[in-house]
């Protein structure tokens, strides 16, 4: 199973089970940027208490390893849990939907994508994507990321609506990486 192939189960069970979602992560800035290599899959949901047996009963741990009671807790603690898919090494990063404002702008703006022509997921949208990816760079966050959007933006500039990256840098406290990315690519 490749990755498009474990994306592709994902989005059909979440979707199945009426679980909202975005792809986001490096998935969605090799969608939106450049290729790099990737082993992960990093997936937001709006996952409920009611969701967890579909859910758990979706990836058979014949198949995958996905761990109950660290699922019920990021849903009670809205945090994440993994899924992981052994025979191939990849691993879904499933983190919880908090509610923030940032969080309810970002589900309403997700695009519904065919990343590889067999199928559609929903997809953060490129700027969302760069938002998060400022984020994790701030707290920490290797060099990747700065790569990653740097990538988005030569690919996807033209289709960027960088007033909005603005505003929630802005908000996010994010304003001094997003001005230093612009000035490096041009971008204003």
């Amino acid at each position: 199973m490749g990755p498009h192939e474990l994306l592709e189960k994902v989005a059909k069970v979440f979707e199945s089970l009426g679980i909202d979602y975005v792809v986001t992560g490096a998935i969605a800035s090799i969608f939106y940027g450049e290729p790099r290599l990737t082993n992960d899959i990093d997936i937001v949901a709006s996952i409920e208490k009611k969701d967890i047996p579909g859910l758990i009963e979706a990836f058979p741990e014949n198949e995958f390893y996905v761990e109950r009671e660290q699922v019920e807790e990021a849903v009670e603690k809205c945090r994440q849990f993994n899924i992981i898919h052994p025979a191939s090494a990849l691993k879904i990063d499933i983190m919880i939907k908090k509610d923030t404002p940032f969080d309810e702008s970002r589900f309403s703006r997700a695009r519904m994508i065919s990343p590889a022509g067999s199928y559609k997921a929903r997809f953060a949208s490129p700027e969302d994507v760069i938002i998060k990816k400022m984020d994790f760079f701030k707290r920490g966050g290797s060099e990747k990321h700065l790569r990653d959007i740097a990538g988005m933006i030569r690919v996807s500039g033209s289709e960027l609506d960088l007033d909005y990256i603005s505003r929630w840098a802005d908000r996010l406290g994010l304003t001094e990486i997003w001005e230093e990315i612009t000035k490096k690519t041009g971008k204003k």
